[in-house]
């Protein structure tokens, strides 16, 4: 007999789980159990909204292959695709002005920096600013880093289409897109859109699910990702 595919509800699910831990009262089960359901609930609209976005219509077309600086010399969009059909463009907020780069960026990439042998199994990445390359790949030596493909866009338009930089200002905004390649044409598939104008009153912009690490580590802590604290580039010695 096939087994059902009914889906069963959250809170039936929640009641489900035998993960009971020493000492905890009667109170903490019964919050933690609405927890757990809410908890379900939430990963089953992640996956709807996964489902709604790879639904997207095509996108627009890329106007231009843009020719980025690379660590091994220029390279067009259409390179940066590799074996792949798909490529994930992260902006960098690393721009010609900085001496050091966005201490936000630098944490989350030091984070996809230890996945990219993962990620680049199924999708290309390149990780772009407009600083000098070498800049770049000086930074990424001085942190360790080891994998992420670093790209220059000085001297062509995408950060300004891509990531909505004011051209005549110095200023960088970070930005994920996604590419896709598809008889030979490169068009948008998706980009982050959840900034300033879409946050709630007295939240910091993010995407949802939010793609840094630390901060969904912190959300399962006590105290939470704060208000007042965002990560440095350096910390003093314990």
């Amino acid at each position: 007999m096939p087994a059902s595919t009914e889906r069963l509800g959250a809170m039936e699910l929640a009641r489900r789980s035998n993960r009971h831990f020493p000492g905890e009262s009667s109170a903490y089960r019964e919050a933690r159990t609405a927890l757990l359901a809410e908890e379900i609930e939430l990963r089953r609209h992640i996956e709807r909204v996964a489902e709604q976005r790879r639904k997207l219509p095509p996108g627009g077309a890329v106007p231009e292959d843009y020719v980025f600086e690379g660590a091994h010399g220029p390279a067009r969009l259409s390179a940066l695709f590799g074996r792949h059909d798909t490529l994930v463009t992260y902006n960098w907020m690393f721009g010609p002005q900085r001496e050091r780069p966005c201490p936000m960026c630098t944490s989350l990439l030091g984070a996809f920096d230890g996945e990219m042998p993962d990620i680049l199994q199924r999708v290309a990445f390149a990780v772009i600013a407009r600083s000098p390359v070498a800049k770049m790949t000086a930074f990424a030596k001085e942190r360790a880093w080891r994998y992420l493909p670093l790209y220059s866009s000085q001297g062509n338009d995408f950060n300004r289409l891509y990531a909505f930089e004011d051209p005549d200002a110095n200023e960088d905004v970070p930005a994920f897109n996604v590419f896709r390649r598809e008889g030979g044409v490169i068009r948008h598939f998706w980009g982050d859109e959840m900034n300033m104008e879409t946050a709630d009153p007295g939240q910091d912009p993010r995407g949802a699910p939010d793609l840094m690490p630390i901060w969904n580590i912190l959300d399962h802590t006590p105290a939470g990702r704060a208000k007042d604290w965002y990560p440095s580039l350096d910390y003093p010695a314990a």
